[in-house]
């Protein structure tokens, strides 16, 4: 297997390429990336070749977001846009039981044949591998948290207002003209003026002219990648506006606070206590402050629904199932169903991966639990894998729309 080394000297001579999940906040990333000296690009295609070069050359078993990211890098490369001795290719690694932990080595596998030259690295936080030539220094990890944070209201009140403006582009040009300042934010450090930015985005959204119809709301859970990428969910939630819907999308912060109260957790229910423990508890309850900081500006402003409060999502996890289930997404699913349906967003869809065994059934098993605590809830579990079409996917939820219209 492949495993070359990206080295100090790469650094000026080397493009990242690092795939599609989050485009709002992966784009933030990035600029972070080339503050500190390294050329990023996150890669936005979206073609059906992507899909096959993943199939032939990841086992047909593997789960589908691995297939799609290692075949979006295959596809760039031999795309002849990028020079291969003078690429690397960057991927995330959260850890515990997933097999995305082990997407590096598919990866690496993958590139033996035609690419044996292209280092591939790792960007974690749970000591899984380390690269001599690329480093998260603590300053970068604190705008990338910052990152999620910008990257999160963004999205948010972006998807509230496209779906309702009048004039057509306008809530994109809003986006695109926070992201410019942002990303100039994280250069002149005034990056942790949160509150001065969140109130400026608040107000700057709430001048689009929208149409003040009343649209289906229809939240977004399930796996990771699924959830997010525009790529494995073939555009969700374009195709929900198209529909004349309003996507809700709960916030990554989630996800990341979801990981770091993990490993608290594991302390808790197995009586233990090292220096893991410690660090994750600590960043939890910094990282839970900013989202309440969030969260306190929206409702002052009245105008948009903050992101879910993660206790208030812990909590609604105790009700359905222990914290200790964590394999995956776990006990985040069925809170976030639980937290959308108990704030008035009854209709849900399930992204569900193929390969994702925990997501299945944590999914699956718990969607009639959470349609027995709320009778009105409209839940719909969408496969998405490399023999689904797009056609069966967009009439399973045109299916279910015509049941919240009805309701």
């Amino acid at each position: 297997m492949s495993n070359a080394k990206f080295t100090v000297e790469m650094k000026e001579t080397h493009t990242i390429l690092i795939p599609d999940m989050l485009p709002i906040h992966f784009a933030l990333i990035a600029q972070i990336l080339r503050q500190h000296g390294y050329n990023v690009e996150a890669l936005t295609t979206n073609s059906r070749n992507i899909v096959d070069e993943g199939l032939k050359s990841v086992h047909n078993d593997t789960c589908y977001p691995a297939l799609l990211v290692i075949g979006q890098f295959l596809d760039a490369l031999k795309s002849g846009k990028y020079d291969p001795d003078k690429t690397a290719l960057l991927i995330s690694q959260t850890g515990g039981g997933c097999r995305a932990s082990n997407y590096i080595h598919l990866l690496r596998k993958a590139l033996d044949r035609d690419y044996p030259q292209i280092p591939v690295l790792s960007i974690n936080f749970s000591g899984l591998e380390k690269d001599g030539g690329f480093s998260i220094t603590p300053v970068m990890f604190l705008k990338m948290l910052y990152g999620v944070l910008y990257g999160d209201i963004m999205m948010s009140l972006y998807n509230a207002c496209r779906s309702h403006e009048i004039k057509k582009g306008s809530s994109k040009s809003c986006l695109e003209k926070w992201q410019g300042i942002i990303s100039e934010a994280f250069k002149d450090r005034t990056y942790t003026k949160t509150k001065k930015y969140y109130k400026a985005m608040l107000e700057d959204f709430s001048g689009i002219e929208l149409d003040g119809i009343n649209r289906v709301r229809v939240g977004i859970v399930g796996e990771i990648y699924v959830k997010y990428s525009p790529l494995a969910n073939n555009r969700l939630e374009d195709f929900l506006i198209s529909e004349g819907c309003e996507p809700v999308v709960p916030a990554f912060l989630d996800f990341c606070l979801y990981c770091a109260v993990n490993t608290v957790n594991d302390g808790r229910i197995y009586n233990f206590k090292n220096k893991s423990t410690r660090l994750f508890g600590i960043g939890y309850r910094l990282i839970y402050r900013k989202q309440l900081e969030m969260v306190r500006i929206i409702k002052e402003h009245g105008r948009f629904d903050p992101p879910h409060d993660f206790e208030q999502l812990r909590a609604y996890a105790d009700k359905y199932m222990n914290q200790g289930v964590k394999m995956g997404e776990g006990w985040l699913i069925p809170a976030e169903m639980a937290a959308l349906a108990h704030g008035g967003i009854k209709n849900i869809i399930c992204t569900q991966p193929f390969g994702c065994l925990p997501n299945h059934i944590v999914t699956k098993g718990m969607a009639r639990v959470i349609k027995n605590a709320y009778p009105d809830a409209n839940i719909v579990n969408v496969d998405y894998d490399p023999g689904a079409t797009k056609v069966n996917q967009e009439n399973r939820i045109k299916l279910m729309l015509a049941n919240a219209r009805k309701g």
